[in-house]
């Protein structure tokens, strides 16, 4: 149910998945669930000791998981009965066939009274005949005697078993009332319904609140101070291809390397040739199309990385660029493409905002802008930016002591300032980017690429399942 997660990346370990019922946080997070009989609670991507990933989901304490074993005593009960009722017909064959044998024997027991009252009559002719008949008459009823006492135990053994089914009958009809009076099948719908609704309940773990963010993952170190490298998060299984630019202008050529082993044991990559050079680090790959910046302009463009063909262009109006309105490090950072869980960004500033942040969700085919944010806070001030689940997220500064401490919600239009912890293990971070697929963040960083792993928190309500 996970997408990649950071140490599968670079080969580390699996991912796992712990669940409890009202249990205690991991130790990733100090944040202790809030109340965990009404809402699911999810802390994603942590770590343990061993740098396994973990998610860690607080369930609610009364959910129909609770139902699981009296939904077990159902079942064996019904098969039990069921195997009761068979053992019953099977009996009840046997006691039809004896039950003939008994007719039988009535008959001819009849007939041996009547015989007898014809002796009594005219005992003195017939003595000696009648008596041979009725001896032949009593070697043939002898057997019987067995089939009758065996027709007896029968009988009392199906006396038994209906008892027992009917105890049975009644165990069921309290537990169906327990439950809710649902039978086996109805049952399986419910516990097959909701495994649908966990299984989009899990897919939302994608989305939640920044929490933390682990130490960097140093991946490879190369090319110059400023730069920028990146996956495609829409990229399809098996394409694992990585996407690098060095530099910050003058450069028109994208290395591909087939896979992240390549890109870290080798300098084996393909070249691609951009028909303009690009300005900044805020280049992002994105189904396929890389989007950049083009230098010395507020032009984004998208181009086809399999046909390397120009598919859009479009200003982004009154955003500033060449170096008016950069990060805090420079390096005509001026416009930042970002991609999250909803798709396709652009962080700028404008005059008319007075050099404050800017936050745009563009069309990705178009690049039309669909809305806009106005943030106030200024752009030259922010050291780098990255946006997860439609929050923007700002570190202070670029260099030595770093931390995450400003972020704006687009779903809410509110903001607030935070305090998370982020080692600029290298000193000079020049390009920070989310992706939402490998749930980590991709950072150049004074000649390092690194990756951080990213904690998320998010609270499933009840009525969202």
């Amino acid at each position: 149910w996970m997408s990649q997660t950071l140490p599968s990346l670079v080969g580390l370990n699996t991912t796992k998945l712990s669940a409890a019922s009202g249990g205690t946080l991991d130790r990733s997070t100090g944040v202790l669930p809030t109340n965990p009989e009404e809402s699911w609670q999810v802390y994603s991507s942590a770590q343990d000791s061993e740098g396994r990933c973990i998610c860690t989901v607080v369930a609610p304490q009364q959910t129909m998981c609770s139902r699981d074993a009296r939904t077990k005593q159902l079942r064996q009960l019904l098969e039990k009965v069921q195997n009761m009722s068979q053992s019953i017909e099977v009996l009840d064959r046997r006691t039809q066939r004896d039950l003939q044998y008994v007719e039988k024997m009535e008959n001819q027991m009849r007939g041996l009274e009547s015989r007898f009252k014809q002796v009594e009559e005219s005992h003195k002719q017939h003595l000696a005949r009648q008596f041979k008949a009725i001896k032949a008459k009593m070697d043939e009823l002898r057997p019987l005697i067995p089939v009758l006492e065996e027709y007896k135990a029968d009988a009392k053994l199906v006396l038994q078993f209906k008892e027992e089914v009917q105890n049975l009958t009644s165990v069921l009809n309290e537990l169906q009332e327990e439950i809710g009076a649902y039978d086996y099948d109805e049952l399986q719908s419910r516990v097959s319904n909701l495994e649908e609704r966990l299984r989009a309940c899990m897919q939302k773990l994608a989305c939640g609140k920044l929490t933390g963010i682990s130490d960097p993952v140093t991946i490879k170190t190369s090319g110059s101070r400023f730069g920028s490298w990146m996956t495609d998060p829409l990229a399809p299984e098996g394409d694992n291809r990585v996407w690098y630019m060095d530099g910050y202008h003058n450069n028109r050529f994208v290395r591909e390397y087939k896979s992240m082993a390549d890109f870290m044991n080798t300098d084996n990559f393909t070249s691609h040739r951009l028909p303009h050079p690009w300005s900044g680090t805020g280049q992002v790959v994105y189904n396929g199309s890389i989007y950049f910046n083009k230098f010395q302009s507020h032009i984004i463009i998208r181009f086809d990385l399999r046909t390397e063909a120009i598919l859009k262009t479009r200003s982004l109006d009154y955003a500033g660029y060449n170096n008016m309105y950069h990060y805090a490090w420079g390096g005509h950072s001026d416009i930042d493409l970002m991609v999250d869980e909803n798709g396709l960004w652009a962080v700028y500033a404008t005059n008319q905002n007075a050099g404050n942040i800017v936050i745009s969700k563009l069309d990705p085919v178009s690049l039309q802008i669909l809305q806009t944010w106005n943030t106030s806070y200024p752009k030259r001030s922010a050291g780098e930016a990255f946006i997860i689940c439609g929050t923007l997220y700002v570190t202070n500064g670029y260099s030595g002591g770093t931390k995450v401490h400003y972020a704006y919600q687009t779903n809410a239009s509110t903001y607030e300032y935070i305090d998370i912890p982020f080692q600029n293990k290298y000193s000079h971070i020049s390009m920070l980017d989310y992706n939402p697929k490998d749930r980590a963040l991709y950072a150049w960083n004074n000649g390092h690429q690194t990756l951080y792993n990213v904690t998320l928190f998010h609270v499933i309500r009840s009525d969202e399942l």
